[in-house]
């Protein structure tokens, strides 16, 4: 399944460009940014922990999504719980559904992903669109062998595995659960609340940013592939009859597009457009969906994703998840690699018929026609002093059968008798004895049943392919710097604030700074070991986009100045010290640009 950036989408290999995502992960692990979860006991695979740097990048990228996709929006937001009872998935289709190809080596017992061994040991991109049969098939014929042990697999049967981590609820007689593999459910359930807090008023969306699991059989790639992950969802609850998106204020947003035609094509490729011109030639069928990738894309620009490296790629036929009309991922390159960062999906109600049939629960909402209207409905009251003694204990199911069968077809109540079919059996029932009747019936609206569009983000991933488009080598004053480019929004630390030396009177007038800055709202780190160079590195490395040097001038000088220097071009301007939190607070929002102080 594909809707949240926790999927595969399409990964190449290339293994030239390696080192930088290990320089990449290292700098994470040194700088605080993330690092494996449990090391004092070796570490386990698929689970990793944000540090003090990752942390605040991660918050802030939340917060970016949140005011954009919540807020701007005019969006809902909830916090669901992150374990759910076992019917909710039953429901869902997760149960039966959610599964990944899984290989065993018969000799050493490793597990791994059967796509992912196609994928990365031949020319085939999108293994995980292909039915079992045809990866066992390839698997053979390449004679692909175990990662781990080199043993051979050509033999080896291909299972489906269901990904999601399995619990009890409460003690003795537990009821079973399931972690959440998706937030959405936690959305879906709570529908027959959410649309009172909504007034009943269709189209409306309600947004969750929370953790999913997923028992991943070969997590790999540091927090690209994990079992633990955070997603920031948004369900919109559209009248598939009524609703419609303002095209019109994305229209003019330039994208690049993977549709399945051109990925289909031997010599297909990626095509240059517009949403409006997109929607108007049937490249992207769905109107909300074309909106949402509207929204996404300046907004991903916004935190820092380098738009040579992003598109977005329809899902093949074989691959889109078992609710999805349509779908589309954002997808960044990596090293070479194109991963999926988010998916862009039409569930229609597949998700509220569910848990309606599930649940008992009405999943609906009740639609106010502006003048009332008189219809025709044919009912039936059968007469169950005939049908119990002629059917028994079938009596019921023949009654609920009638029912159904007035609802869709009363031509079938034009005869004597009333043919009905039931578990393989055709019964005649007496007209008279059904009770039909056509009947006026004044009513002032009627239940529908909303469609759902969701765009579904990783936010791990997100965060990866931040910092991967943000890391940069350099070289400044004959020295080799390495430094995050990351965007004034989403950064950690904001700011850098270092007094030149180890001199009381600096370092007060430093902490004084330090304390304006933070009552200003901006995200401050002090330093004063090392030379000032050092210092410099230090912030340039986590990404802090400026620094701020008490000197002695500053001290000295009656204007009472300090040096500000800007993290990508090393330029540095002296500001005064009482305008220095508003003007650098305005050109953490945009109002402002260093190069224009």
């Amino acid at each position: 399944m594909s809707e949240d950036g926790q999927s595969a989408a399409t990964e190449s290999t290339d293994e030239t460009s390696e080192p930088t995502s290990g320089k990449l992960v290292e700098l994470a692990k040194r700088r605080g940014y993330f690092f494996q979860s449990s090391g004092a006991y070796g570490g386990v695979g698929g689970f990793y922990t944000f540090g003090p740097q990752g942390a605040a990048l991660k918050g802030n990228v939340e917060d970016a999504w949140r005011d954009r996709f919540a807020v701007a929006e005019g969006n809902m937001e909830i916090d669901a719980p992150t374990i759910m009872p076992e019917p909710v998935f039953e429901a869902s289709g997760h149960l039966d559904g959610f599964d990944d190809m899984l290989i065993e080596c018969p000799d050493c017992g490793t597990s791994s992903r059967a796509d992912h061994l196609v994928e990365d040991n031949t020319d085939y991109e999108d293994a995980e669109s292909l039915p079992i049969p045809e990866v066992e098939e390839v698997i053979a014929e390449y004679e692909l062998v175990c990662p781990e042990c080199g043993a051979g697999l050509a033999d080896v049967a291909v299972e489906n595995f269901n990904l999601m981590f399995d619990t009890n609820i409460g003690p003795g007689d537990a009821d079973p659960g399931y972690l959440r593999p998706e937030t959405a459910q936690g959305i879906f359930v709570e529908f027959p609340r959410l649309k009172e807090y909504a007034r009943n008023q269709l189209p409306f969306g309600v947004t969750q940013i929370g953790r999913a699991y997923r028992n991943e059989i070969s997590p790999r790639r540091s927090i690209i592939r994990t079992r633990e992950f955070t997603q920031a969802e948004l369900e919109y609850f559209v009248d598939p009859e009524e609703d419609e998106p303002d095209l019109e204020s994305v229209a003019d947003v330039a994208v690049t597009l993977y549709p399945a035609s051109e990925q289909n094509a031997e010599d297909g490729s990626e095509i240059e457009t517009t949403i409006g011109e997109a929607v108007a030639e049937g490249i992207i069928g769905d109107e909300w969906v074309a909106y949402f990738l509207g929204v996404a894309k300046p907004w991903y620009e916004s935190v820092g994703v380098d738009m040579d490296r992003f598109r977005f790629r329809q899902h093949l036929a074989g691959e889109r998840a078992h609710y999805a009309a349509d779908c589309w991922d954002a997808e960044s390159e990596i090293d070479g690699n194109w991963i999926e960062m988010a998916g862009f999906a039409y569930r229609g109600d597949y998700d509220l018929s569910k848990h309606g049939d599930h649940s008992g629960d009405r999943f609906t909402v009740f639609k106010q026609y502006d003048e009332p209207q008189t219809v025709e409905r044919a009912t039936v009251d059968p007469d169950m002093s005939y049908l119990g003694p002629e059917f028994g204990g079938a009596a019921q199911a023949i009654v609920d059968e009638l029912e159904a069968l007035a609802a869709r077809d009363r031509d079938a109540f034009d005869g004597e008798t009333v043919t009905i079919d039931l578990e393989g059996e055709t019964h005649e029932i007496p007209l008279e004895k059904t009770g039909f009747a056509v009947e006026e019936e004044t009513i002032a609206g009627e239940h529908v049943t909303p469609h759902v569009v969701e765009p579904s983000f990783g936010v791990d991933r997100l965060v990866y392919t931040v910092l991967h488009h943000a890391y940069r080598e350099d070289e400044v004053d004959g020295e080799e710097r390495t430094y995050l480019d990351l965007e004034p929004e989403v950064a950690p630390t904001f700011v850098g604030v270092f007094p030149l030396q180890n001199d009381a009177e600096l370092e007060a007038t430093a902490d004084e700074i330090v304390a304006d800055l933070r009552e200003a709202g901006l995200s401050v780190t002090e330093d004063d070991s090392g030379n000032i160079g050092r210092r410099y590195r230090r912030q340039d490395e986590v990404g802090t986009p400026f620094c701020v040097t008490v000197d002695y001038e500053t001290i000295e000088n009656p204007e009472t100045t300090v040096t500000v220097r800007e993290r990508d071009t090393t330029s540095q301007k002296r500001l005064p010290i009482d305008e220095l939190a508003e003007t650098l607070a305005a050109i953490r929002t945009g109002d402002l640009a260093f190069e224009d102080l």
